[in-house]
């Protein structure tokens, strides 16, 4: 398909063409979209980088289980060519033919949780979404959902109140419809891959690995996207025109997540919120950490691959991966190679990726019994913040006692996320006890020389990382570490 998308809206099929008369660039954000329209201007600009909620719309795609799943999502990240063969929902979407309001808003209205007209649509259609996975949400359910709307006009606790009373009717997005009409029009939408081209970029957007790896050979100067919930920051904050994106979040074989007993593998394309739920049981670390990256809106957007392919030295990602000593899978004209996941960075912003190869998958094996591993971020907020200090620990005890090995992952506190060798090297063979411990937080200042910045200085980046060593001593003293 050329310079085209098709997606649902209005419970319609539209097509938008990527001309010089529609103004549209392929990398408009859906959010400027709907509010070039006329009747679909409820959602909101506030930041214009994820952290408000005030542009939340709703996404229904079909599943691998060609099922329809709804998922929250900002609108101000989120580029046009990226609906294609979706359904786009908007807070318009929600009413009765007869002009009733929906169980959510009704709900909301009876808790007296409306607020302004600005972030109320963005609370209710994160409402609505949560109600679409999860009929009957518990205040935390309530309030994991609503972590990214950060406009609280009239406190918390109506709209926990209208998050738990709220109940849809028959299932459906709009009153008493079952979703058979969107699953049908969503069928009948081509899955194949898309071209854009107009006078100044281009986006590809494959629907096959094989059709991927060809791209990126072709095009090794083009940026690659698997969420853009980074990249996109570049247009809605810089203003950049982005020459070419190749958007990989379409390539079925990269949204493929395997268990096996040895480990999980997760193609790069998974959806953290998705990483978060399946690790659960497996890796704590991993997900325990991915509660607190980004909230619901990213988190249902931005993916694994996309998260460790930027190479941010504040990651949340990889200093877990790090700690549970993940492989990555690159893939490109030389074949399939793995790289430990401690080596994928080699310095700021920079990987060990080849400019013809992608991120396919990451491999985590399931840690022994034996072993104790745990995460933690430190950042201004709980919530939707950047991390001024995150750390990920393996821990490796014998039965007497001593540490037979270990594992200190930061991010943070360097050019890249990085293990604290020394640090490593001086706790091997010693008991881990308090003393040990104490002594080897003397060594952090060997591994690390971190920078001062808006989040915060280069002593407090180092305090912190010697406490952190030091929580995790207690932690796993006390039984919680994995």
């Amino acid at each position: 398909m050329k310079n085209s998308i098709t997606f649902i809206l209005d419970g319609a099929k539209k097509t938008l063409e990527f001309s010089p008369a529609s103004g549209l660039s392929p990398t408009t954000t859906v959010l400027n979209y709907l509010r070039s329209l006329p009747d679909h201007r409820g959602v909101k600009e506030g930041c214009a980088e994820g952290d408000c909620g005030a542009c939340t719309v709703v996404i229904g795609e079909l599943g691998q289980d060609r099922v329809l799943h709804y998922r929250a999502v900002d609108s101000c990240l989120l580029f046009l060519p990226m609906l294609h063969g979706k359904e786009l929902v908007t807070v318009e979407n929600l009413k009765s033919p007869s002009g009733d309001l929906h169980p959510v808003q009704r709900a909301m209205v009876d808790s007296n949780g409306s607020q302004c007209g600005f972030c109320t649509p963005g609370i209710i259609m994160s409402l609505f979404a949560l109600t679409q996975s999860r009929p009957h949400p518990t205040p935390e359910e309530a309030r994991v959902a609503l972590a990214g709307n950060l406009c609280r006009c009239t406190g918390y606790r109506p709209i926990i109140d209208a998050a738990i009373k709220s109940s849809p009717q028959n299932g459906g997005v709009h009153f008493g419809t079952d979703g058979v009409s969107t699953v049908r029009l969503l069928k009948s939408i081509p899955r194949t891959g898309i071209s854009i081209v107009t006078r100044q970029q281009r986006y590809d957007q494959p629907a096959m690995l094989k059709e991927c790896l060809a791209l990126v050979r072709r095009f090794p100067k083009a940026v690659l996207v698997n969420g853009a919930t980074d990249v996109a920051l570049r247009v809605t904050k810089k203003f950049e025109t982005l020459p070419h994106v190749i958007d990989l979040s379409r390539v079925a074989e990269l949204n493929k997540i395997s268990r096996r007993s040895s480990g999980l593998t997760f193609g790069a394309g998974v959806k953290v919120n998705d990483v978060m739920q399946q690790s659960r049981r497996d890796l704590p670390a991993l997900s325990g950490m991915l509660g607190v990256f980004g909230a619901e809106q990213i988190r249902n957007v931005a993916t694994i691959g996309g998260n460790i392919g930027t190479a941010s030295p504040i990651g949340d990602i990889l200093p877990v991966l790090i700690a549970y000593s993940a492989k990555i899978v690159l893939q490109g004209k030389g074949g399939k190679r793995t790289v430990r996941a401690d080596k994928f960075a080699t310095g700021y912003r920079k990987t060990e990726r080849k400019p013809d190869e992608i991120i396919t998958a990451i491999t985590l094996p399931i840690p022994s019994k034996s072993l104790k591993v745990q995460s933690y971020k430190v950042s201004k907020r709980r919530d939707l913040d950047i991390a001024t200090v995150s750390a990920a620990f393996c821990l490796d005890v014998d039965d007497g006692g001593m540490v037979k090995d270990s594992i200190l992952a930061y991010g943070g506190m360097a050019e890249r996320s990085k293990r604290a060798e020394v640090t490593e090297r001086f706790l091997k063979g010693k008991p881990w006890i308090r003393s040990t411990v104490e002594n080897a937080q003397q060594w952090i200042d060997k591994d690390f020389s971190p920078i001062s910045d808006v989040r915060g200085s280069a002593e407090f980046r180092k305090v912190v990382a010697k406490n952190l060593l030091l929580k995790f001593w207690n932690d796993t003293k006390n039984g919680e570490g994995e």
